[in-house]
């Protein structure tokens, strides 16, 4: 089977968009939630329709390596990577989702393989989905090695099961890859800077949209239906849409009104502007980040927020010590670049693309920015370390290399975090995992100079 699929545009086709997708994510390792938005509008999908696009995108790619499981005994020959994504976007409605008829779903992929392909690759399509409705698809259980089976259950690579299996233990493992396929709420921060939260929550109740307090940031609210984006409440700068966990470093980071406060890595801002509500808009923060294009989204955000204090500057922030005098900040943030195996929930992609070589690669580039803020920051002042990974190398292992390099350094006490049964802290350092409190995986620990 040779055939390349025709690239044709099927307006306000739910399944060959999300196919459309899929090929995007397996030619040119694009990101799904990107696409998703520039899908919706190319493709024409009705707001009716957007959900099951997200449904199916998603689905199809959190469950792809159990997917390739069943669909394997079915094959005969080489598959073209289009109609392989076709017959997974199938089999995971025909597996997973109960209000879609199996027979429908055949028939929807049957005309999508016409479309794109011909006769000839939609009669094999047909044939490999109806031997799977008749046959039914192979379990799991038959799997005898424990690594394997995770690995194939949860549709994580082996290798990253056995690097979590050895860091959190084999329940901890499992229970992370499995939350990593379920999908992540809609998280806020209110912006105490023009109101409250209760007064943000009636508001919001005003526009039938149910949110409720978080668990951990007192600024922070949930919501499990309904585009927080959408309401007036975002458009008057009452909040920010940001990860619960993602708030967790500006806590940590323990800002005063009137500090100076150095952001290295701020886009696209949720912490920058955080920092700047948290300093009651009084002081200075000064935000860099590597791209430039990039700032223009915090100043977008600050601006919509009300918020002055804020300084931007783009370029490689490893060298900002050619720029700042040593000891200029009261307080710096660095939330470094990683390899985000905490958000698999929101990028799925990135748990079949990232390599063991590249968690290495990345720790250099963290230490190199760490090693900077250490230069710039004041006697007594304090630098907060975070990522959105739970990889041990990149976050106990980098953290236990600077205080080697820097004996003067010390670790904080997280105090505001302590009482929270929901936060696993040992040693000062902070690991979030995505099933402690149904947030992304982060890792955070503030340092001294003493």
């Amino acid at each position: 089977m040779t055939n390349k699929a025709k690239k044709k545009i099927w307006n306000g086709n739910v399944r060959d968009a999300a196919l459309s997708i899929l090929m995007e994510i397996h030619d040119n390792q694009a990101y799904s939630n990107l696409l998703l938005n520039r899908t919706i509008k190319k493709y024409a999908i009705e707001a009716k329709d957007r959900g099951l696009l997200t449904e199916l995108t998603y689905g199809t790619l959190q469950h792809r390596m159990t997917l390739d499981y069943y669909l394997e005994p079915f094959v005969k020959g080489k598959l073209d990577a289009w109609v392989r994504e076709l017959l997974r976007l199938s089999i995971y409605q025909i597996v997973y989702l109960t209000k879609i008829p199996p027979h429908a779903v055949v028939h929807e992929a049957v005309e999508i393989a016409k479309r794109r392909g011909h006769k000839g690759i939609a009669s094999t399509v047909n044939g490999i989905l109806r031997s799977i409705l008749r046959k039914g698809v192979r379990p799991i259980e038959d799997i005898k090695d424990d690594i394997e089976r995770i690995s194939i259950e949860t549709s994580h690579p082996k290798w990253l099961i056995e690097r979590w299996v050895k860091q959190f233990g084999q329940e901890e493992a499992l229970a992370m890859a499995h939350e990593n396929n379920h999908p992540a709420r809609m998280t806020a921060r209110v912006n105490i800077l023009k109101t409250t939260v209760d007064e943000v929550l009636g508001e919001l109740a005003k526009e039938g949209i149910e949110a409720e307090k978080g668990e951990v940031v007192p600024e922070s609210i949930h919501t499990s239906s309904g585009s927080l984006a959408n309401t007036a409440a975002f458009a008057n700068g009452l909040l920010t849409i940001q990860d619960e966990s993602s708030m967790l470093p500006v806590i940590a980071l323990d800002v005063k009104p009137d500090m100076k406060v150095l952001d290295m890595c701020a886009a696209p801002g949720g912490k920058t502007t955080f920092i700047a509500e948290k300093m009651n808009n009084q002081g200075e923060v000064y935000a860099h980040d590597l791209h430039e294009h990039k700032l223009s989204l915090i100043e977008s955000n600050a601006n919509r927020l009300g918020i002055e204090s804020i300084r931007l500057s783009s370029g490689d922030s490893r060298q900002l010590d050619s720029i700042y005098e040593p000891a200029s900040f009261d307080r710096i943030l660095v939330d470094a670049p990683c390899s985000g195996l905490g958000v698999i929930r929101r990028k799925p992609e990135i748990k079949y693309n990232k390599t063991e070589q590249d968690l290495e690669n990345l720790t250099k580039i963290q230490e190199e920015l760490l090693d900077t803020a250490y230069g710039l920051v004041k006697k007594s002042g304090i630098i907060v370390y975070s990522t959105c990974t739970v990889e041990y190398s990149e976050n106990v292992g980098v953290v236990h290399k600077f205080l080697e390099k820097h004996p003067d350094m010390t670790t904080v006490p997280l105090d505001s975090f302590v009482k929270n049964e929901s936060l696993a802290i040992k040693d000062n350092m902070l690991q979030v995992l995505p099933q402690h409190f149904g947030s992304d995986g982060f890792f955070v620990t503030a340092f001294r100079k003493k």
